[in-house]
């Protein structure tokens, strides 16, 4: 009798860990509607850890570990603007936990350009077990840069036109994400911070910045950032 109550007790305790992730840790809504509305600061589009920082020329993302050029296509899956004919920029890659925050939000003020979907036939995990628990528990830096989820993992590509910059949000999919919410169309205008879309669980979302040479990046790999709470750089 004694076992079976532990067994119980248990159940109970699992299944309302599950239900209070689900239904109020997930979907809790911080309030950023005083952000300041600076359009030289590029605030971080989500909750997370900056998982790479990487410079993008003549529309390849530059590194020096793999030895090869990678076009930044391959993870916009989109040309790059033609207003921007340099093709340079940066490439900032962030992951979200479990733990972390789900909505994502506008980097700067500004107009929404085109939104894009790409599907695809099977989704990739981004972590193995020992990854996850590393840097969903204890916060710790996991390097995440060209992946092969990173490549072919579902994802929606977001255009935003702000007066100094342009930017796109590209939300990778996780292998357990149930859906991508959007509260916003393309052409509309948003303020820095506004909430522009949902994500369950975890993913990644890697902000392209284009331009801006003159870039200061205020943050590093490894740390977290909150939000609109967090200037990831200033022009």
């Amino acid at each position: 009798m004694i076992f079976f109550w532990i067994l119980f007790w248990i159940a109970v305790l699992w299944l309302g860990g599950l239900g209070f992730l689900r239904y109020v840790w997930f979907p809790r809504d911080p309030d950023h509607t005083k952000t300041e509305q600076d359009p030289r600061a590029i605030r971080a589009p989500v909750y997370g850890q900056v998982a790479y920082i990487k410079r993008v020329e003549n529309g390849n993302i530059v590194t020096n570990k793999l030895g090869e050029q990678i076009p930044i296509k391959d993870i916009t899956k989109e040309d790059w603007p033609t207003d921007q004919p340099d093709g340079n920029g940066w490439l900032i890659g962030i992951a979200m936990t479990a733990l972390d925050v789900h909505y994502q939000y506008a980097p700067m003020p500004g107009e929404v350009g085109t939104i894009n979907h790409f599907s695809c036939r099977h989704n990739l995990p981004m972590f193995d077990f020992w990854e996850y628990v590393r840097i969903t528990y204890f916060r710790k830096a996991v390097q995440l840069f060209a992946r092969k989820y990173t490549f072919e993992n579902e994802r929606q590509t977001m255009w935003i036109n702000g007066s100094d910059v342009k930017v796109a949000l590209v939300l990778i999919a996780d292998k357990f994400i149930d859906k991508i919410t959007t509260f916003v169309g393309s052409d509309l205008e948003v303020r820095g911070g506004s909430k522009l879309s949902f994500i369950g669980r975890g993913s990644q979302v890697d902000l392209v910045i284009c331009g801006c040479p003159n870039l200061k990046i205020k943050v590093a790999e490894g740390q977290a950032v909150y939000g609109p709470l967090t200037v990831l750089a200033e022009l």
